[in-house]
């Protein structure tokens, strides 16, 4: 508008009125056309915005916390950062011990973002703690966009140093190295950036270089059911075999459902069987056939009890005591029949096979864990909706007056 007027504002000595006129026209056209090439441009960055800030509420979560932190003492350490509306340290339903995480809700999300920022990785009773944006829409980490996974990490790159690293290329969600129960790095991490592009720079950039001397990979992230090989394993564990085979027979029993890649006994420092070991294939069709197929057969316990079940045929001595009563006719003579096998020894000592798939003990306590949850969630949904809390009870009350006034619906 000023660049408009301007030329109004001039003497008219100076420019006869078509000139004005002529230049006002072109003006307002060179506006025209900038503001509708800006409209793009303004519409874009309105659609980008809530995609930047719709994470950014007052909120935060913080997590690896220390198990005897309390609402208290995280009150009195955010609180100092802006006025705190709640606090809410996560505990077990059972035994209420915590889980090692929070949320701190504050009144404005600007104290959120000030603490974030300068609080983040602070210790807190000794432990480094993880501060992020609280994420209630559980669809960002589920469809995993804009997460990255870090590996081969040295062992001295902590929470801070990895968020350092990866912080350059763009907003962080949330920055983890994983650690054992002792808090010693596992040597991977992961890396949640708010946009995908920022995740695709970062690997584009970050991925085969140097940190701390050694050479890392970094890749989107993938779930397990998704990942190349998940579904084709081949590793056996076995357990349970007699402690006098040798690698030679312990290897036999395995080949004949496909070649054997490599095969172990696991020993003791004499050199002795520990009665457990491992087997690998080449194909995992093989690998699955010989759980199916071997898994639970028994077997001699030593080389005597094997020797007694070849004289016996085979099969334990009292495997066949139910089918010689019901060929005895009469009934005193399959009762003596009992009692004078009940006077010899037992048959050979047997012992089950146990052959799985092979699996690292994070695995194994997933699993268990997700076994635990499943029976739990089983058992929620198999009383939700048929038991009923009473309250204001009158003390005289009891379980009887409860059942009969109840008992009639």
């Amino acid at each position: 508008r000023a660049a408009a007027a301007q030329p109004a504002s001039q003497p008219a000595s100076s420019m006869s009125a078509p000139s004005n006129s002529e230049a006002s026209a072109a003006e307002v056209e060179q506006q025209q056309a900038a503001s509708q090439q800006a409209a793009p441009e303004q519409q874009a960055s309105q659609a980008q915005a809530p995609t930047q800030q719709q994470y950014h509420s007052a909120s935060l979560y913080v997590g690896d916390l220390h198990p005897d932190v309390t609402e208290a003492l995280l009150f009195d350490i955010f609180n100092a950062v802006g006025p705190v509306a709640s606090i809410r340290v996560c505990r077990d339903a059972v035994t209420r011990r915590s889980l090692g995480y929070a949320y701190v809700n504050f009144h404005h999300a600007t104290d959120a973002e000030r603490a974030l920022d300068t609080m983040n990785y602070t210790p807190i009773k000794d432990r480094p703690c993880r501060i992020m944006w609280s994420q209630r829409d559980p669809s960002l980490r589920k469809t995993g966009a804009g997460n990255v996974f870090v590996k081969n990490l040295d062992l001295s790159i902590d929470n801070k140093a990895l968020f350092d690293t990866f912080s350059l290329f763009g907003n962080i969600l949330s920055c983890k190295v994983v650690t054992d129960r002792e808090g010693n790095s596992q040597g991977h991490g992961f890396v949640h950036f708010e946009t995908v592009e920022a995740a695709d720079e970062a690997i584009r950039k970050i991925n085969g270089m140097l940190i701390a001397g050694k050479e890392v990979f970094v890749g989107h992230f993938q779930k397990r059911s998704e990942r190349a090989g998940a579904s084709e394993w081949t590793n056996l564990y076995v357990k349970n075999f007699p402690k006098h085979w040798d690698e030679e027979r312990f290897k036999s029993l395995f080949e004949a459902f496909g070649p054997v890649a490599s095969h172990v006994i696991m020993k003791d420092g004499e050199g002795k069987s520990k009665g457990f070991g491992f087997v690998d294939y080449v194909e995992h069709e093989a690998a699955v056939k010989a759980i199916e197929e071997l898994n639970g057969n028994e077997y001699a316990m030593d080389e005597e009890a094997e020797k007694e079940l070849a004289k016996e045929g085979g099969k334990p001595a009292e495997a066949d005591k139910k089918e010689d009563a019901d060929k005895e006719g009469d009934a005193e003579d399959a009762e003596a029949d009992k009692e004078a096998e009940d006077s010899k020894p037992s048959g050979p000592r047997m012992l089950k096979l146990y052959v799985s798939r092979a699996q690292k003990k994070a695995e194994r306590e997933r699993e268990l864990s997700e076994k635990h949850e499943q029976s739990k969630l089983e058992r929620q949904n198999r009383y939700q909706g048929v038991n009923l809390y009473v309250k204001n009870l009158d003390e005289k009350v009891t379980d009887e007056i409860l059942h009969k006034e109840f008992s009639q619906f």
